[in-house]
């Protein structure tokens, strides 16, 4: 008897510790930081060789606007996800503008971060939309080729800040992370602007 249960318990342990190996491998997720210049399509083609992830990335990561990454964040990939995942198609059309263009040449480049900057700028709201709009006018015009010295773009952010990157997408991106770190917000530096004459 006390061997019949000591045999029954063995094989229940032992079962339940299979299980629970196979739990694991079976949802494997990795945390990954982004990296200067990585965009999300970037971040599924090293994890998945392809766009697949980039919806479920955006999603696990509770990433309202896959457009704007920031440099040091911290993301979960979940590399079983590929393509079983549903997202809120409001937020996400924008992804595959992004997904399809190659990185290759500047200008396709500036026009799909063109294209995908409109439906980005309906999920912010419309303070913050007017206190960008307001700096990027006195700024440069509105104007993302305008050039002041080693000030560069719509922002007239510092070329170091965009690292050789002058493209519309990097400019909206840098000057996101620039403020959002200086000032807490775009209305923060419009007020500062119009005490200081700059941002």
């Amino acid at each position: 008897m006390k061997f019949g249960k000591t045999l029954v318990l063995t094989t229940l342990l032992t079962a339940g510790a299979v299980f629970a190996l196979g739990t694991n491998e079976a949802h494997a997720a990795e945390n990954y930081t982004v990296q200067s210049g990585d965009t999300l399509s970037k971040i599924s083609i090293k994890f998945a060789g392809d766009n697949s992830l980039v919806d479920s990335i955006a999603a696990e990561n509770k990433i309202s606007n896959v457009d704007m990454i920031f440099e040091g964040q911290n993301l979960t990939i979940d590399t079983d996800a590929k393509g079983n995942i549903t997202v809120a198609p409001a937020q996400e059309q924008a992804a595959p503008v992004q997904a399809e263009q190659p990185t290759q040449a500047t200008a396709p480049v500036q026009e799909a971060t063109q294209q995908a900057a409109a439906p980005a700028a309906e999920a912010t709201p419309a303070s913050t939309n007017s206190a960008k709009e307001w700096i990027a006018q006195r700024e440069s015009n509105g104007s993302y080729t305008a050039t002041n010295g080693q000030y560069i773009g719509r922002y007239q952010l510092s070329a170091s800040y965009l690292n050789g990157d002058y493209s519309a997408a990097n400019q909206e991106r840098v000057a996101d992370q620039y403020v959002t770190s200086r000032y807490g917000s775009w209305e923060g530096a419009q007020a500062f602007w119009q005490a200081n004459g700059w941002y």
